[in-house]
């Protein structure tokens, strides 16, 4: 009985988009990627390269697939995409894993805590004005 309950939790569709998230972010460059949108809040395409040792072409399918795990939004501006964290995809993948591992990581419990930040609309579209105006993903 609990092989055929592990089954049918595997195959939700709540498992197989953590899943596909956590694949996502357990590349090296789409995690550096992940940081450096965290960092800047926003960049279009070309500076994400500039961070990377990566053709343009590779980096564009990287963030490909950090769009469609849901953690990045892209937005068109002229000729460039603009790509920021995606607040809505990132807030679920924080509630799975607290709720995939409820209790831990709590301070005072000699574990390592790790805190997402959290950065608020009115934050990314500040950092739109410094960026030349750009307020791209809000």
């Amino acid at each position: 009985m609990e092989s055929i309950a592990l089954k049918e939790r595997h195959n939700s569709a709540d498992e197989a988009r953590l899943v596909q998230m956590l694949k996502a972010l357990g590349n090296p460059v789409r995690f550096g990627i992940m940081q450096t949108l965290a960092e800047r809040q926003m960049c279009i395409t070309q500076e994400i390269v500039e961070t990377t040792q990566h053709a343009q072409s590779t980096v564009s399918q990287h963030l490909k697939v950090l769009r469609e795990a849901g953690l990045i939004e892209g937005e068109f501006e002229g000729p460039a995409t603009c790509y920021c964290l995606s607040q809505t995809g990132m807030r679920w993948l924080k509630e799975q894993i607290e709720g995939w591992l409820p209790g831990c990581c709590e301070p005072g419990t000699g574990v390592a805590r790790i805190e997402l930040k959290s950065v608020s609309v009115e934050q990314v579209k500040g950092a739109g004005q410094r960026g030349g105006g750009r307020g791209c993903c809000h």
